[in-house]
């Protein structure tokens, strides 16, 4: 949705793209909503069959080389070529159509990243991919990692095994 946005606020050609496409997604998205509260992933797949027809006739036209489509036509191409992972949130169980979920799960390491400059050694950075992972699983697992520091360290000092995050 963000890339149709982006083509959306383009000109001519590219500007049209982009809305047939906005339209496209707003009208994906309305299916995932109803998918949501009603739970029938054959009726979901039926209504999605159309706006896949529409997305494709979109975007196939748009691979061949034309100074009119130069601005979109890698975009075009890219999403035909993951076409059958576009629409695996039609088949799959606790897919989604989106990837908020992975957004906000990398979000604390981004903003640690900007706001600490990452490290200066090797064993330093390994440290930090750890504790962020660790941090980030307990987040999943609603589980406390101060929790979880104690258990590793308490274990570690008395030669115990390691708690899991498993």
């Amino acid at each position: 949705m963000r890339d149709f946005r982006r083509h959306a606020e383009g000109l001519a050609d590219q500007q049209r793209f982009g809305e047939v496409g906005l339209e496209l997604c707003r009208e994906l998205f309305c299916a995932w909503d109803s998918f949501a509260s009603h739970g029938d992933r054959n009726r979901l797949a039926r209504e999605i069959a159309p706006l896949k027809r529409r997305l494709r006739a979109l975007l196939q036209p748009h691979l061949i080389k034309s100074t009119r489509n130069r601005h979109f036509r890698t975009f075009a191409r890219n999403l035909l070529k993951l076409w059958p992972a576009l629409w695996t949130f039609t088949e799959v169980e606790g897919v989604e159509p989106t990837n908020n979920r992975a957004e906000r799960g990398l979000r604390g390491a981004v903003i640690y990243r900007k706001v600490c400059l990452g490290s200066q050694s090797g064993p330093g950075e390994r440290f930090a991919e750890r504790m962020l992972s660790v941090s980030q699983t307990c987040r999943l697992q609603s589980r406390s990692l101060y929790g979880f520091l104690v258990e590793a360290i308490t274990a570690s000092s008395r030669a115990s095994p390691t708690p899991s995050l498993a």
